[in-house]
């Protein structure tokens, strides 16, 4: 994802989410395993793999002088909770039109994480609809002028199961910077090493 500073002349607004990333090895590894499910439904509308990320919590259309306060509090966060052992793993879809891969691994930790930066940005003043945080990764989408597909792909997917990987930064992510046609793309914001020591068993 590229960076918010490239940035010229920061837009008015822009849509925020708050997000963990895997590595470019375990991308790679899953989209090893995704080459034969594309194959298989090439009416798919397909994430970049560039833009892969585990969504922790979706702030919405905000204007950008919020995100100076949003920094603060997310670098705070992100020095209390420890990095994470995850792995991706299954598949599943939502609404048979979007689909997805799930997570294992330290799971309770991301949930802690997630909670500790919703509490955050809450506090910083900024409001935003705390939906169940549900982790995975979104993959593709079905097209309007074709729906069928993402159950079967999901099936297909089921039995993956990548290696273990650390989540060791959290991000603030912005999307469709300047409001242009074409597809959502992603612009890191900010992002910081997640450095807390792990929590007592």
């Amino acid at each position: 994802m590229a960076d918010f500073a490239e940035e010229h002349e920061p837009p008015a607004t822009v849509r925020l989410f708050i997000a963990v990333a895997p590595p470019d090895d375990a991308k790679a590894e899953l989209a090893d395993a995704l080459a034969p499910v594309y194959e298989a439904h090439p009416r798919l509308r397909r994430n970049r793999i560039e833009d892969w990320h585990i969504t922790l919590a979706f702030l919405g259309e905000l204007p950008s002088d919020v995100v100076p306060a949003l920094r603060t509090a997310l670098e705070a966060v992100a020095a209390s909770h420890p990095a994470l052992e995850l792995e991706l793993s299954g598949a599943g879809h939502f609404d048979d039109r979007v689909l997805w891969c799930g997570l294992r691994g330290e799971v309770a930790g991301l949930h802690r994480l997630a909670s500790a930066a919703r509490a955050a940005v809450a506090a910083s003043g900024v409001r935003f609809d705390d939906r169940p945080l549900s982790p995975h990764l979104t993959l593709a989408r079905a097209r309007r002028d074709n729906p069928d597909g993402v159950p079967q792909a999901a099936a297909e997917l089921s039995g993956f199961t990548g290696r273990p990987w650390r989540a060791e930064r959290l991000h603030l992510v912005g999307s469709n910077f300047g409001r242009g046609p074409g597809p959502i793309r992603y612009r890191d914001v900010a992002s910081w090493p997640l450095t807390g020591g792990a929590p007592p068993r």
